[in-house]
């Protein structure tokens, strides 16, 4: 543990947030408003309130906004019921890692598709389904393959090991989605007012510094890319509000312990090999997002569940009540929606953000010390 703690310690803590309470007032005080400061990792938004560093920070001048980096919350309803459908097929053994089985669809969860006698098992590893699929030649197993940048290149990986076995009867239904067009299209929605990033740190230590740039560059923000202990979230936010005193937006690399600037090359290769750029991507709650997810090139067709099978492509709004999206955008703080705590639980979730441990409502409800009776008070009031 000595590797971690060496990132918890309380005494480097306490300085941190010092620096950053002498910094952030006179910042918000120019603004006129309190600093909104994105952390876009779901790992961040755990890291956050597991650690309790929203509650030592000065929170009259300073706010986290919780961005959509967790792939399991922006799963679209659609993609969910496509998966169900996928796996309901004669003789499928469909594969997914554990949060992905809860994710609710308009007619359920994989969970509930597995209780009801599809044969859908819980993997640790793409590898884990090729296994599977070495052991079962008669059936057809599907990787319900899903994440940013962190799991494309496992998932590429296993594909061309697939290829190379000759394992006709493995294939994926994907569902990767990329970073760069997502913080894109958050710069460029009008209800936003962000003031800095943290940037993703697993993400980063595929695709490197680089591809962030842009944020400095064109739209005048700072970034630092951050790790995921609490040092780690408190010195890339220091190194923001840092940059915003000193009136510069750069590109700034807190997790050099782990991410390269120019990004792992063997694994960008391996994606760039299997994988290319869909013209859109359908996001929960964020709606349709140009070139933000990927696809199965033709040359892999024999390995693309899309191709193989007959798959609906439904496109299912989210539900009325539940307000993912306007949490995943920023625009509302997760115990603000009105089925928070009440009709939407990690027990039972009505919206994908309470199903993953990196989730924002997820991790708002195990950590954020809300007064749940309150809320289901308030969440009755504003039910008609």
């Amino acid at each position: 543990m000595r590797f971690a703690d060496e990132f918890r310690d309380p005494e480097k803590a306490r300085v941190l947030v010092a620096e950053i309470e002498r910094l952030a007032p006179p910042l918000a005080e120019k603004l006129g408003r309190p600093l909104q400061v994105m952390e876009v990792c779901g790992g961040h938004t755990h890291t956050i309130f597991r650690y309790g560093l929203k509650n030592m920070l000065p929170s009259d001048c300073l706010e986290f906004v919780h961005g959509p980096g967790c792939p399991v919350c922006v799963l679209p309803m659609g993609r969910v019921d496509d998966c169900v459908a996928l796996a309901r097929q004669p003789n499928v053994i469909l594969t997914t890692f554990g949060d992905a089985l809860r994710v609710p669809g308009s007619k359920g969860s994989l969970l509930q598709a597995k209780a009801e006698g599809a044969d859908i098992r819980m993997v640790y590893s793409p590898l884990d389904a090729l296994k599977l699929a070495r052991e079962n030649p008669e059936r057809e197993v599907v990787f319900f393959a899903l994440g940013f940048e962190t799991t494309m290149p496992s998932t590429a990986l296993t594909v061309l090991q697939a290829r190379r076995e000759g394992l006709r009867n493995f294939s994926l239904f994907c569902n990767h989605i990329t970073i760069i067009p997502t913080m894109k299209a958050i710069l460029d929605s009008p209800e936003l007012t962000l003031d800095g990033f943290l940037g993703p740190g697993h993400v980063s230590m595929v695709i490197g510094i680089r591809p962030y740039r842009f944020i400095a560059e064109r739209y005048r923000k700072p970034i630092a890319i951050a790790g995921f202990e609490p040092l780690d979230l408190l010195q890339s936010l220091w190194m923001v509000l840092r940059q915003l005193a000193d009136g510069r937006c750069e590109v700034e690399n807190q997790y050099k312990r782990i991410v390269p600037e120019a990004g792992n090359e063997q694994a960008l290769a391996a994606v760039a090999e299997v994988f290319e750029l869909r013209e859109f991507f359908e996001w929960r709650g964020l709606g349709s997002i140009d070139r933000s997810g990927v696809r199965m090139r033709q040359s892999f067709a024999r390995h693309d569940a899309e191709r193989k099978f007959a798959v609906p492509n439904l496109q299912i709004a989210d539900p009325q009540s539940c307000q993912c999206g306007e949490v995943l955008k920023g625009a509302i703080k997760p115990f603000e929606c009105k089925v928070f705590g009440t009709r939407c639980t990690p027990e039972r979730p009505l919206g994908a953000l309470m199903v993953s441990t990196e989730g924002a409502c997820a991790a708002h409800y195990q950590y954020g010390r809300i007064d749940l009776v309150k809320a289901r008070n308030q969440a009755a009031q504003a039910i008609p």
